[in-house]
């Protein structure tokens, strides 16, 4: 018998209950539709968050100030003045005592509110230097970024995420234009191109760029002490912090070097900090969690789906044996006639096969447009990839052998005299 023939028997025999055949295959659509869909989600939230990661730099370690946390009440917090977080001289320290590094950039951040005309904003004014949009890989949209020359003269110089530039200067170019930030006045020499949405507290490198002013840290010293009162609910406390970061960017990017930088600042900074205020953060440490993290995100991703489509094998299973017994006549007449053992087995391997095939065309459907559902309504990043495709429709292949093969020879297995007898 050729395969043609028996493709068309199989068709024919499964179309004369196609009801039946169209509820058989709903267990094979829906785990091969979870297995793209859950993979395509778990690949994108993946990617995305990679690139946040890639966001921060490649060769680049961060270290942040970190406020460690109070006991004391709240009218005591009026009086005390906290000191923590990085000092000038650590900035100094790692560029003189610390090898392997190319450069390191410092940033001071004071949150104020920025007023044009009659708007305003609350935002954050951030003092650094002009190596900063290139260690935070910041992209200029129009004007420029700060220079040497700005911070030498502490001139009143300023450069603007995107969402604050939108909601202080609307359509208008917001290059040449002034603004009062705080109690100063700065005039506007550049403009960035939006982020969007990342990593906070990552060193302007997500979306919080969107929403900060950039003025040379010369200026800011000299217009802004290192006090800092933070009012919130009728509170306030008072803080004294000289830089809220430093990027410190190695010399290579090659794994080894990074690994050793990364111990030498360990070591700088547990020395200089015992107490915990300093943070450090190592994008590549991040991106080896994250690539790990979505490893096994997708072997469990994969069980689960494999599951569900173990349960529509075992149901295609459950009903091949219904057929077996429903067609007991049939098989009698067949062999009668002469049809051998693995004519039969052909015969009902090729319906489970062809249900199993049906199933899994229609579930790489699905799981196709359920990401695009989900990227559509949610806003998630979703990415199908061709290995899930392969892998969904593979397994409903394999689905259909394995669950076909026992209904398949207990029919030839049948005595075909018992089976014309048979009502």
């Amino acid at each position: 018998m050729t395969v043609r023939r028996l493709v068309t028997l199989a068709w024919k025999s499964l179309w004369l209950h196609r009801l039946r055949s169209l509820l058989t295959v709903l267990g094979i659509v829906f785990g091969v539709g979870s297995v793209v869909a859950m993979l395509a989600i778990g690949e994108g939230a993946s990617q995305e968050a990679q690139e946040q990661i890639r966001r921060l730099g490649s060769r680049n370690l961060l270290l942040a100030s970190i406020k460690r946390p109070q006991a004391e009440d709240a009218g005591e917090a009026r009086t005390r003045l906290l000191r923590y977080g990085l000092l000038r001289k650590d900035l100094d320290g790692i560029k003189s005592s610390i090898p392997e590094i190319a450069r390191a950039v410092p940033r001071r951040d004071i949150p104020l509110e920025a007023r044009v005309g009659g708007r305003k904003v609350s935002t954050t004014l951030m003092g650094t230097t002009a190596d900063y949009a290139e260690v935070a890989n910041l992209r200029i949209q129009s004007g420029r970024f700060i220079t040497p020359a700005d911070g030498h003269a502490r001139k009143p110089v300023c450069v603007l995420g995107d969402e604050v530039a939108r909601k202080l200067f609307r359509s208008i170019d917001p290059v040449g234009q002034e603004l009062r930030a705080g109690k100063h006045y700065y005039r506007v020499v550049g403009l960035l191109t939006r982020r969007g949405e990342g990593t906070g507290g990552t060193g302007g490198s997500g979306g919080e760029s969107d929403m900060a002013i950039f003025i040379p840290l010369e200026t800011m010293r000299e217009r802004n002490s290192d006090l800092i009162v933070v009012r919130s609910s009728g509170s306030f406390s008072r803080e004294s912090v000289q830089l809220h970061r430093i990027t410190v960017e190695a010399a290579s990017g090659d794994e080894k070097v990074i690994e050793r930088v990364a111990a030498s600042l360990r070591s700088f900074i547990a020395a200089r900090h015992p107490d915990g205020d300093v943070r450090i953060t190592v994008p590549q440490e991040l991106i080896r969690q994250a690539k790990e993290s979505k490893r096994i995100f997708t072997i469990v991703l994969a069980c689960i789906a494999a599951i569900s489509l173990i349960v529509g094998g075992i149901g295609i299973m459950n009903i091949m044996l219904a057929t077996v017994v429903e067609r007991t006549r049939e098989i009698g007449i067949r062999r009668a006639l002469g049809a051998r053992r693995g004519h039969i087995v052909s015969q009902f391997l090729a319906e489970t096969v062809l249900l199993a095939i049906g199933g899994g065309t229609i579930g790489l459907g699905l799981g196709v447009g359920l990401p695009l559902l989900v990227t559509w309504f949610g806003g998630m990043r979703t990415v199908v990839t061709p290995f899930s495709l392969i892998l969904a429709f593979g397994i409903s292949a394999l689905v259909g052998v394995v669950f076909g093969l026992y209904p398949a020879a207990r029919a030839a297995d049948l005595d075909p005299v018992e089976a014309l007898r048979r009502e």
